[in-house]
């Protein structure tokens, strides 16, 4: 509202036209102007010149910008016959109600109902982490999603988000900030339990099934997007199902695939159903990385279906591992081409140490040994390596082929039980001057090991 010292003003409600009436008669002048807010409808506009589109325009911006309770204003200047009458309509709506429900997977949920009902079971997560360079440590921030599966304070994220974390806090959706701890975590399938303690009281999702998922579906996600836009809900559908998504260390995972948009710091959070039940957790997306000599990627993202990761997840919180995953107790690294020619070494997995009490110094694998087939899968990476043992469990029995001192020995393997949840491990193969301990065995870089060091 504006105020002018040269206006004589007088206002009332008109019974008639339910609106009120607003009129002012310039001191020294007998024309009197009005303007009403009304509810009815708008007639059609009458054509203006150009000064009143400059009129409509001003007044316009004026109320987008103050924003002063006018919800949508039409404009309009009669500027013909007698009349000098400037006429406004208001069409004043109630705000959304938004009820605030539990998913039982038989009610579709709004996007709003959704966001109301489990806003609260989502966290930020804030990880401090350190970097090695060169020489040189530095300590830096990464963030990431999350959310809350029970009331005491158990909650589920991608392994990414806090793999090599000093410390990790989580933020509620009340801005309350507590200290979390690694419960578990396991890489090759990115998920990873966190617990606060001594909480109780907190919303937990509710889980759905991700096997019932369909394309066309409606999924929704609310996440820490940027790490910074916390608790941003982004809408979409299913775009695939059984998609099987290669991850940078070449291990394979089945995902879903979502135009729901997925930024950076929405890794760990839920996606949801129509029906407001956790389905998947939000994972990765496609992205050129700004390469513009790519093609455009939009809308394609992933998240870990919850059936397969469930199971994980409920070995996490009872073991603090996954029960029944087979270990090897290695560390290793591939042979690289060089190496190969180098030395007339097949292709495959060199032994750098062996764990002592393992399963693997118990069927006589060595240090210096290459490992070129497990079972009957030949093996020529640590990542394939990895993927031939996974398909056995703890417990069961195989053949290991090694390639030592220029012979083929094939020897008997019977899988530990993993309870670190840490996949083989890669080393550098860079070559090293010293060698050192690496989980309880010897390590030593090949060159060492065949120049006598």
């Amino acid at each position: 509202m504006f105020e002018d010292n040269n206006l004589n003003q007088n206002q009332g409600f008109d019974p008639e036209s339910g609106a009120y009436r607003y009129s002012w008669t310039p001191k020294g002048e007998n024309t009197q102007n009005d303007f009403h807010v009304q509810q009815p409808a708008p007639k059609p506009p009458k054509k203006h010149n150009g000064m009143g589109r400059a009129v409509a325009l001003v007044l316009c911006c004026a109320l987008v910008g103050g924003g002063a309770g006018l919800g949508g204003a039409a404009l309009y200047d009669n500027l013909g016959g007698n009349s000098n009458s400037t006429t406004i309509y208001q069409n004043t709506t109630q705000g959304t109600q938004v009820n605030v429900q539990q998913a039982d997977g038989v009610k579709e949920m709004t996007l709003e109902e959704i966001y109301a009902s489990y806003a609260d079971s989502c966290v930020n997560i804030t990880c401090q982490v350190t970097v090695q360079q060169g020489w040189q440590q530095y300590t830096g921030t990464s963030s990431g999603s999350g959310f809350i599966l029970s009331e005491d304070g158990y909650i589920v994220t991608n392994y990414h988000v806090i793999d090599g974390a000093n410390a990790i806090k989580v933020t509620l959706n009340n801005g309350q900030e507590y200290d979390a701890i690694l419960i578990g975590g396991e890489e090759t399938n990115d998920v990873a339990v966190l617990k606060i303690n001594d909480i109780s009281g907190l919303k937990p999702v509710v889980l759905g099934d991700s096997d019932t998922l369909v394309v066309g579906q409606q999924v929704s996600t609310i996440g820490n997007a940027l790490g910074t836009l916390s608790f941003s809900q982004t809408s979409g559908h299913v775009s695939g199902v059984g998609r099987s998504v290669t991850m940078s260390d070449g291990t394979i995972i089945n995902m879903i695939q979502t135009d729901c948009v997925i930024n950076s710091g929405n890794s760990g959070g839920p996606l949801f159903d129509q029906y407001g039940r956790v389905v998947g957790i939000t994972s990765a997306k496609y992205s050129n990385n700004g390469d513009t000599s790519s093609a455009s990627i939009e809308g394609i993202g992933f998240a870990i279906p919850i059936n397969d990761v469930i199971d994980m997840i409920q070995d996490f919180i009872q073991y603090g591992y996954v029960t029944g995953r087979p270990s090897m107790g290695i560390t290793a690294v591939e042979v690289t081409e060089d190496y190969a020619k180098a030395f007339g070494w097949p292709a495959g997995v060199y032994v750098n140490g062996v764990n002592e009490g393992s399963c693997s110094e118990t069927a006589g694998l060595k240090q210096g040994d290459i490992i070129t087939k497990l079972g009957d899968t030949e093996v020529t990476t640590v990542a394939e390596l990895n993927a031939a043992k996974n398909q056995f469990k703890a417990g069961e029995s195989t053949t290991l082929e090694v390639y030592r001192s220029g012979e083929t020995v094939t020897l008997n393997i019977t899988f530990d039980e993993e309870k670190n949840n840490t996949q083989t491990q890669q080393q550098d193969p860079a070559p090293q001057q010293t060698s050192s301990s690496q989980q309880g065995g010897s390590y030593f870089d090949p060159w060492d090991f065949y120049f006598g060091n």
